[in-house]
């Protein structure tokens, strides 16, 4: 029988694009798979960019916006950088999610540790540093180089009669003194969106934030930006945020700050208490607001406490989803992405799908598996079927009720089993004379004994990162 599409397209050469070009592959029956990337090379996040993009301005738009021309294909001049793309490695970045869980299935992790975590956590510990994890990838995609379209921005998804067409515009063409860019259209059967959600930096509103940064610029940061720990020695610091990021943030920077490390806090990840009663670390309540004087910055916290001589306030504070290219946008006011049955398959039309937007999930494990169950869904050779638009709609509501309307939605943790089994049971085994393989059970074997790690690594006061930050 012929698949349910023979064309698709892939958005995005991180894990997930990486995972689901893979899978599409070893179905041995799509007619096309093309991948696009807007970097000039694959691995998405964990490629490192020593310039981070900036402070985002509160009057910004999340990305560019690039008016496509009215006809296509075109040779014109080069748009102008998307700060976004720039990823948030810095040069010590070590994994913080033990290797044989975070690894996909079918290719175990190298054991090669950094100097630091051999020092914090002795040998054979499960964390990896980045560079060992860029690579992993690359070698994981060498066979389907092939396939992928790189320096090339997908503009915009749209679905015109029974085909999606993709506007996409493709930099490094001209010379160095006239750059030029390719603008070109593509029709697809099925699009797979792995693009991923860790690019765009959110910073709360807070009065006088915009006007302080304005004056003061080089105090405001995202932890996108952090790079080395040498920038903050004898810093009066502030860290917003209750979560991963500004957990490491914390075990990185409360002994080499001047006076305590001021830890801004709205809510907290419980699991992380042991970066919060670090040494040297005074939690505060959440900012009223952004103090700017002639002698600096000041911040007024919500008790009314003013806090002046503030050198740097990092925002641990999460990221915007964003997916700009899609039309309509699917992304809610509340930061969820609406309309999409278990994370995966547009509601009322499947041929669009997602791989890799779920959160606390353990990369890239879930990808894999997200990428297989896809695969075998736009092959016609999934076992379980998908359920009645009118049921899907019914799962939605019932995870707003679970979860809530914010990005929370998207969050597998406490619920693994559940979502592994799904994803499995639906993907079903591989068709005879494919290249795929079983979806192995038991994939959190090893869960428990590994996240000790992150716990330890706390408490030494080194610093790890989770391969995406929340």
């Amino acid at each position: 029988m012929p698949p349910r599409y023979q064309s698709v397209a892939v958005i995005g050469a991180g894990p997930s694009g990486i995972s689901a070009v893979k899978a599409l592959q070893e179905e041995k029956i799509f007619q096309t798979v093309r991948l696009f990337e807007r970097r000039g090379h694959i691995g998405g996040i964990w490629q490192y960019d020593e310039i981070p993009d900036p402070f985002p301005s509160q009057k910004s738009s999340s990305q560019q916006d690039h008016e496509i021309p009215s006809r296509l294909p075109l040779l014109g001049p080069p748009s102008p950088e998307d700060v976004t793309s720039r990823t948030g490695i810095y040069e010590g970045l070590d994994s913080n999610v033990g290797a044989k869980v975070m690894a996909f299935t079918h290719t175990p992790f190298p054991e090669i540790n950094s100097a630091s975590s051999t020092r914090h956590l002795g040998r054979s510990n499960p964390t990896r540093p980045f560079r060992v994890v860029k690579k992993y990838l690359e070698d994981v995609f060498q066979d389907y180089l092939h396939l992928v379209s790189l320096n090339t921005t997908v503009e915009k998804v749209e679905k015109r009669g029974k085909k999606w067409t993709l506007s996409l515009r493709q930099s490094g063409h001209g010379d160095a003194n006239n750059p030029k860019d390719y603008w070109w259209q593509e029709q697809f059967d099925a699009v797979i969106v792995a693009s991923g959600h860790y690019s765009v930096p959110f910073v709360p509103f807070i009065p006088g934030l915009s006007d302080a940064f304005a004056r003061y610029p080089t105090v405001f940061e995202h932890s996108k930006a952090f790079r080395k720990a040498d920038n903050y020695v004898d810093k009066r610091v502030v860290v917003v945020g209750g979560s991963v990021s500004s957990a490491d943030l914390v075990a990185d920077l409360h002994a080499i700050v001047k006076g305590p490390l001021e830890l801004s806090q709205r809510g907290k990840n419980e699991a992380l208490q042991s970066a919060w009663d670090l040494p040297n670390v005074n939690v505060r309540p959440t900012i009223k607001e952004i103090q700017t004087t002639e002698k600096g910055i000041g911040v007024v916290f919500s008790d009314n406490s003013l806090l002046e001589g503030v050198d740097k306030i990092i925002f641990a504070t999460g990221y915007k989803l964003s997916y700009p290219f899609l039309a309509p946008n699917p992304v809610t006011p509340n930061n969820r992405l609406a309309g999409f049955y278990q994370h995966i398959f547009k509601i009322g039309d499947p041929s669009l799908a997602l791989v890799g937007q779920v959160r606390a999930a353990i990369s890239f494990r879930v990808y894999e598996y997200q990428a297989i169950a896809v695969a075998r869904y736009f092959a016609g050779r999934n076992a379980v079927s998908l359920p009645t638009p009118q049921e899907q709609d019914l799962w939605e509501v019932q995870r707003l009720q679970y979860k809530g309307h914010t990005a929370l939605f998207h969050e597998i943790k406490p619920d693994f089993k559940e979502y592994f089994d799904f994803l499995t049971d639906f993907a079903g085994n591989p068709a005879p004379g494919t290249g795929g393989y079983p979806l192995p059970l038991g994939m959190m074997d090893g869960q428990n004994k590994d996240s000790r790690f992150f716990n330890e690594r706390i408490n030494t006061g080194s610093h790890y990162e989770e391969q995406q930050r929340d």
